[in-house]
């Protein structure tokens, strides 16, 4: 059986989008997903890069694409209160849920990931927070330092492994980004011989023409 790491953030609508997609698209195929929650703050300042809804105008662009995808794809989603938010408790929520060295269940991501996506509350009220707490049940406390290093660890292995962003898809050496990337995923599942030659490997390769000044 074939494991995937699911690497997603609450604060990424793209990431809501991906994981109700994930079992039309995962059908049929002998594999496991392992969810894994981090911190997508963390890996955009480790790269120096802003958010999408830090940027002017794809912020916009962003929000008014994603509302058009759950419509196309018939996926409920509406747009939370304020965005972007503070995710660190929902993440360490979901963290807690898990077992010491084990990843949230399936169940508890989809809870989180719909108390942001649906609804259009506030997915940092603290009010929401506690009752979502409460009905999730978690085994460790959210606040605890077990549950903390859990996540950081997580976010540290994930930038190690390569992730840039979120959603993230990983399987074996390979990595696959975004909703969009999810055909593809499931073509590599499939064994398809594109993937042993020149179109992944030599990408990679390609040199860089000009490096853009920051000063």
């Amino acid at each position: 059986m074939t494991t995937i790491d699911f690497y997603f953030d609450p604060i990424s609508p793209y990431a809501a989008l991906a994981f109700e997609r994930l079992p039309e698209a995962l059908a049929g195929r002998s594999v496991a997903v392992r969810y894994v929650p981090i911190l997508f703050g963390a890996m955009l300042k480790s790269l120096d890069h802003k958010g999408p809804a830090e940027i002017p105008g794809k912020r916009d662009w962003t929000y008014r694409q994603v509302l058009w995808l759950g419509h196309r794809l018939g996926i409920p989603l509406d747009l939370p209160a304020a965005h972007p938010f503070n995710p660190l408790g929902l993440l360490r929520l979901l963290w807690a849920t898990a077992e010491a060295g084990q990843t949230p269940n399936r169940h508890a991501v989809e809870r989180v990931l719909r108390h942001v996506w649906r609804g259009g509350e506030d997915g940092a009220d603290p009010a929401r927070l506690r009752a979502l707490t409460a009905d999730l049940a978690p085994t460790r406390d959210p606040a605890s330092d077990a549950v903390k290093n859990a996540l950081r660890e997580a976010t540290d292995a994930a930038i190690a492994r390569g992730v840039f962003g979120v959603p993230t898809m990983a399987v074996d050496d390979k990595l696959f980004w975004g909703l969009d990337a999810m055909d593809m995923l499931t073509a590599y599942l499939d064994g398809e011989a594109w993937f042993d030659g020149p179109g992944w490997t030599d990408a990679a390769q390609l040199p860089t023409g000009v490096t853009r000044s920051t000063r």
